[in-house]
């Protein structure tokens, strides 16, 4: 009988573990799979062959789209390095790197691999190419709407874009860098003018209702919606699992930013579900 009951009680254990890693990956916008070959193709980006080459020709930051190869395997790749001031913005390819680590450690599952590479004799951030239907930018240029099977889906990812952007002080989550895949997922690319520690980004966040981000008629942008799973993933953020995640991409003062910007993240949060309820706030 005691066995039996053990048995019982494994099965209950595993349903729940599935049924809880389930709910985690209805928010992430990279499959399973394409989650657990990260790996893979973080190698493959390292060591594969370059091919060809071209120069996109958007955007300031002049980025390469490449062409690899290794063994049967191609791929698309695109490769950027910018560094320093640029049309008044502090630019950085490392920031690529370091988004797509805090990407990674806080399971958002939004952002393509990116990978360090020497290209034409100077480092960069080089990432595998994001296949999408067509960008934010496009849709609005041209009247497409989002289907309506998949628009909370959309707006949700929406708002945890915004969260996310506010906690790593992304200044520039353009149009142009917001993708959508054919059964529209969100992906999202271009983060060279993140990780900001100047004052008014660890006092303020990007977004929120105190945030630095505004409409044209001064409303701030909000992130009204979270998904738990991304919330407790970004309270259990420390300096220490931070700094092991982003390795020598980001400063000990970018680091620290991050965690200042945490709270303020939480905090917003707090408030959200004091005036709304947290049925209302967190799914």
């Amino acid at each position: 009988m005691r066995g039996f009951a053990a048995q019982v009680k494994a099965v209950l254990v595993f349903t729940l573990l599935i049924l809880g890693a389930a709910s985690f990956f209805v928010q992430a916008q990279f499959t399973p799979k394409e989650i657990a070959q990260r790996p893979e193709w973080e190698n493959f980006l390292k060591t594969a062959e370059i091919v060809s080459s071209k120069e996109i020709g958007e955007g300031v930051t002049k980025p390469y789209k490449l062409h690899l190869k290794k063994g049967d395997i191609e791929k698309d790749a695109a490769w950027k390095n910018p560094s320093g001031w640029q049309q008044g913005f502090w630019e950085g390819w490392q920031y690529e790197i370091a988004a797509y680590r805090m990407d990674k450690l806080i399971g958002l599952n939004m952002i393509p691999p990116y990978i360090e590479r020497e290209f034409k004799g100077q480092k960069g951030a080089l990432s595998l190419w994001a296949e999408s239907k067509t960008s934010l930018l496009k849709m609005m240029e041209q009247g497409i709407k989002i289907p309506p099977a998949a628009a909370d889906q959309t707006e949700k990812m929406k708002y945890v874009t915004r969260a996310f952007d506010s906690l790593i002080a992304n200044e520039d989550r353009t149009q142009q860098n917001v993708l959508f895949t054919e059964d529209w997922r969100t992906i999202l690319i271009d983060h060279s003018r993140s990780f900001r520690c100047t004052k008014e980004c660890t006092e303020k966040l990007m977004f929120g209702s105190n945030g630095l981000k505004r409409t044209s008629e001064g409303r701030p942008f909000l992130f009204r919606q979270l998904p738990r799973a991304f919330v407790e993933k970004v309270r259990a953020l420390t300096y220490t699992n931070v700094q092991s995640a982003v390795g020598p991409y980001l400063t000990d003062e970018e680091i620290k930013a991050i965690i200042i910007r945490k709270d303020l993240l939480l905090k917003e949060i707090e408030g959200m579900i004091k005036e709304k309820g947290e049925d209302k706030v967190l799914y």
